[in-house]
């Protein structure tokens, strides 16, 4: 006879709401989900181009995990505005989801005896790591959007490792309870409840709502988090609606330079004085070596516009802006490389915080749209977008996309 009193008695739990039904339509969404979830999230890790060059790569020793790095390609030129708007609004929709879930299978967290058999014991396991995965994933993701990094450790190997976790779990959850879960749903309308007894409480209290009133309200839940948060992908007057993503809501200003800044000239310890026309050179490297170049020589040479979007990690973007400016390939051309553009090494005057220097394959430095940015929408770069030059690359995660650029290497990295 089991103590009433503990978690580990099916006593203990009294929803009337719990069981295989339940459980099996929660799972059948979040299968979904999930796959796209963590697809989405290795394409954006994919989008640093981290096997190019040690700056790139936030998550060192990787080893077997990198297994599916590809060259980010800069066509079509809303590539990670759509996966990194679809990976951060997906993960803030399916919170609700989530909890849900694990409501509905806590009291298998708690069960006696802990294993009864092999497959059992692994399905014991991997809840476990789902658990303590999705918790993991799902908190550090949200914490990032709102807070940005605020957290103990390094984001991006904290995300990208747990992912692989999380997922390996998921997969052998998957794996183990999917013909069940299948099973259940099939008996949708009957009502009735083949797997998973375990789950029904044997002494359960008055219901206070049906079943599909909870879904329901985890679907309502969802919805509203939908809404608040997608508007900062979509641009335009959705952004205004956009309350759970602080980066990406309402354009913070009017004017050329009246849209969304990731990291301001001040957090990045730029000194004005050192981006004066005056002061400020651009050094560009390549095979035949080095030129300096001021704001004027840029401007003296062939500039070229191009509408393109910055999208962050965060998941916010901007509608497309006009940028006009040099095209890299053209600066590559200056340094001896005219008709084979190669990977580019560029550093910036940025003092502090993440991404002081980036590297840019060669199929990016190759685009046409590519540019060493010197306007945008008409006016000379503001100080905060990157005043007196930027990258702007289609396709490339925003902080790929170099402010305050100093010096530009062309060649093998």
């Amino acid at each position: 006879m089991h103590d009433q009193r503990l978690p580990s008695s099916p006593g203990f739990w009294r929803s009337p709401l719990r069981g295989p039904w339940l459980t099996s339509v929660l799972g059948v969404v979040l299968l979904a989900g999930i796959t796209l979830l963590f697809v989405t999230g290795l394409l954006s890790y994919a989008a640093y181009n981290p096997d190019l060059s040690s700056v790139n790569d936030k998550t060192p020793g990787k080893g077997l995990l990198g297994f599916y790095l590809f060259a980010w390609p800069t066509s079509p030129y809303w590539l990670y505005r759509l996966t990194q708007g679809v990976h951060v609004t997906l993960g803030i929709t399916l919170i609700p989801v989530v909890l849900a879930k694990l409501w509905s299978v806590v009291p298998k967290l708690f069960a006696l005896p802990p294993a009864r058999s092999l497959s059992h014991a692994l399905e014991r396991i991997s809840l476990l790591l789902l658990v303590g995965g999705v918790l993991f994933e799902f908190t550090t993701g949200a914490l990032n959007i709102q807070l940005d990094y605020l957290f103990p450790g390094s984001f991006y190997p904290l995300h990208f490792y747990g992912a692989w976790v999380f997922f390996a779990a998921f997969a052998l959850h998957v794996a183990l309870r999917l013909p069940a879960a299948l099973r259940n749903l099939r008996h949708l309308r009957s009502g009735r409840e083949r797997e998973g007894e375990e789950l029904v409480s044997p002494q359960p209290d008055p219901p206070t709502v049906s079943r599909r009133g909870a879904l329901w309200l985890v679907g309502g839940a969802s919805l509203l988090l939908f809404g608040t948060t997608v508007g900062q992908s979509l641009g335009g007057a959705w952004r205004r609606t956009a309350l759970l993503a602080p980066h990406g809501g309402a354009d913070p200003g009017s004017g050329p330079g009246g849209f969304q800044i990731n990291k301001t000239a001040s957090y990045a310890g730029i000194d004005p004085r050192e981006t004066g026309d005056e002061a400020w050179r651009l050094v560009v490297t390549g095979r035949t070596g080095a030129v300096r170049l001021s704001r004027a020589d840029l401007m003296r040479m062939p500039l070229y516009s191009v509408a393109l979007p910055i999208a962050c990690v965060e998941g916010w973007s901007t509608d497309d802006q006009w940028w006009r400016g040099v095209r890299l390939r053209d600066l590559a051309a200056l340094v001896g490389h005219e008709s084979d553009p190669p990977d580019v090494f560029v550093e910036s005057l940025q003092r502090h915080g993440a991404f002081r220097s980036a590297a840019l394959r060669d199929n990016q430095v190759a685009d046409a749209r590519s540019l060493l940015a010197l306007y945008v929408n008409g006016e000379p770069l503001t100080l905060d977008h990157g005043h007196p030059a930027r990258v702007i690359v289609p396709g490339a995660p925003g902080v790929m996309n170099t402010k305050w650029v100093a010096r530009m290497t062309f060649g093998d990295l």
